[in-house]
């Protein structure tokens, strides 16, 4: 099993930063991608950006591009997204998620954390 915790949600101004964190633990080793995903009460759950867990290059929503960045640790098992420019529209909880080798899926799902962005 793998197990996701989130941190680093808050308030910000308009335009202000933050940085979310997503530690994994358990068998790690089972992890081929992971992504961070909001979503606003009412709507669906939105995909925000994905990396893969042992290499390569972050994607990420159009909503998104340009302003957010995906990234990891390997050594301390963790996923991080630096959210720079923030809009009042990016108010959300945000989840991270890994989709494990040979499920086509994510998952596993963290408990979430709440980003409010005041304009």
């Amino acid at each position: 099993q793998v197990q996701l915790v989130e941190s680093g949600g808050g308030l910000v101004q308009a335009g202000g930063s933050l940085r979310l964190s997503c530690a994994a633990s358990g068998h790690t080793f089972d992890i081929y991608l992971m992504a961070w995903f909001r979503q606003v009460p009412g709507t669906e759950r939105e995909f925000v950006a994905g990396i893969n867990w042992t290499g390569g290059r972050g994607y990420y929503a159009d909503s998104v591009n340009g302003r957010f960045t995906i990234s990891r640790d390997n050594a301390k098992n963790t996923l991080y997204l630096q959210m720079n420019s923030l809009k009042p529209e990016d108010t959300a909880v945000y989840y991270c998620a890994a989709q494990l080798f040979g499920t086509g899926k994510y998952g596993r799902w963290g408990q979430g954390t709440q980003v409010t962005v005041s304009s």
